[in-house]
């Protein structure tokens, strides 16, 4: 038997012209699209009405199928809200939830090519956004426009959210955290809820907490010819970040599940940057800085891991002599002149918790379903990076699930680049999706 919402495969193709015209649109406008302030404040409402120009005509106010929506909490920085209805007005929900309106920085200078244009070289669509995330929202409002072309008869509502500002966890009270602490979402929990932000075609059933770290040794300076009257910060914080990651890694372990959930990577500890301020070659520098993160994951509470830094970092200041030193006349302590090393701890952000995705829950089943229909297979992975918001939207009661068609290796990379195929297969896993929660509904 032939359901109603099989019918949606058969009706609803992917315009690739389409998608290309308005994904060129929208990545004409990632220069202020950029989220890294104060430097850069994005102006989501740039990328968004082109979205809307081109679902206006399919609107309710126009006599369409569409409910649009375009939320903002502040000016110019507007979420988009897009609703699918069935005919049953009890109906449950499917939404698409997470592609993001603004992007990572690009220095063009870096670049092979111009990242503020889009690219076409066959099915190669090169700029910035088009894995992260801006392809995503083609993706999502070509599949809404094929909707309301095609009009399938539904026994679920279908609904999307666009989002601002998910590559700045900073700036509270603009996007999806905004929208979720008003119940603007709260109607999505009948329903599985699919984070559309990742890559490689295949479901993410897991991503990692993270906590970003800086470390700030205290020293003493002087001429590095007579270094018994120093204290050396760099050497001191080397050997601090070592102790600091020896215990860490007791602390968390790797854990059964990871296998489980096929994480590639345990929780990690480790250094990123290193600064200091400055001074000749022949001078003890007065302090040193080290930043780092912690990756855990979701099975380990970041706070845990912040509470466990802070108690390391206590520690040694409260005996900073049983930090190893480098050589017999290195030393972190000067009791003669009633000087001793000191380090400082300051947790950089809010912390990022990770997600387990239920893979007991319908909202998993029918996406690995529905990939291994389009795709010929399905192989669920999970990684260490992080997605904000995602595990507090779990915690609040959605199957969230995640999902997305850019490609891993180009993410927040120069030279970002998707392919126009794999955003195809993104639009059939999509309908593959609605038409399986519509013939169960």
């Amino acid at each position: 038997e032939i359901s109603l919402a099989a019918t949606i495969m058969d009706k609803m193709k992917f315009d690739r012209e389409a998608y290309v015209e308005l994904l060129r649109k929208l990545i004409g406008e990632n220069r202020n699209l950029q989220n890294n302030p104060p430097l850069n404040v994005p102006q989501e409402d740039l990328a968004s009405d082109h979205v809307l120009r081109v679902l206006d005509q399919y609107s309710t106010e126009k006599g369409g199928p569409l409910l649009i929506k375009r939320e903002t909490f502040v000016a110019g920085r507007g979420n988009v809200l897009l609703e699918y209805r069935s005919a049953n007005e009890n109906a449950t929900y499917v939404s698409f939830v997470g592609a993001h309106l603004d992007v990572v920085p690009a220095n063009p200078d870096e670049w092979d090519f111009n990242p503020f244009e889009l690219t076409v070289e066959g099915d190669v669509l090169r700029g910035r956004g088009v894995t992260d995330c801006l392809g995503h929202v083609a993706l999502i409002t070509e599949l809404f426009k094929q909707l309301a072309i095609t009009k399938p008869a539904l026994k679920v509502h279908v609904a999307a959210v666009l989002i601002a500002n998910e590559e700045n966890s900073t700036a509270l009270g603009v996007g999806v955290d905004e929208l979720a602490a008003r119940g603007m979402l709260e109607k999505l929990k009948s329903g599985p809820v699919y984070w559309v932000d990742s890559a490689d075609k295949q479901p993410c059933l897991g991503t990692a907490g993270m906590v970003a770290w800086q470390l700030k040794a205290q020293g003493k300076l002087f001429h590095s010819g007579l270094p018994h009257q120093a204290i050396n910060p760099l050497e001191m914080i080397m050997e601090a970040v070592a102790h600091c990651q020896h215990r860490f890694y007791k602390d968390f372990p790797p854990h059964e599940k990871e296998k489980v959930y096929g994480f590639v990577t345990c929780s990690t500890m480790k250094p990123t940057q290193w600064s200091y301020p400055g001074g000749g070659i022949n001078q003890i520098p007065a302090e040193a800085t080290v930043c780092g993160d912690m990756r855990l994951t979701p099975f380990y509470d970041a706070q845990d891991a912040v509470a466990k830094l802070k108690s390391y970092v206590d520690d040694l200041n409260k005996d900073i002599e049983q930090l190893p030193s480098r050589g017999p006349v290195s030393k972190y302590d000067l009791p003669e002149q009633g000087l001793r090393g000191k380090l400082e701890l300051e947790i950089l952000g809010a912390p990022c918790s990770g997600i387990a995705c239920s893979i007991d829950s319908l909202g998993n089943k029918v996406i690995c379903e529905a990939t291994q229909e389009v795709l010929g297979e399905c192989k669920p992975y999970s990684l260490t990076g992080s997605l904000p918001l995602v595990k507090e939207l779990q915690d609040q009661g959605y199957d969230l699930q995640i999902i997305g068609y850019g490609l891993m290796k180009t993410y927040h990379a120069k030279n970002e680049f998707g392919l126009l195929s794999d955003f195809e297969h993104g639009f059939q896993v999509m309908a593959k999706i609605v038409e399986k929660f519509s013939d169960r509904a």
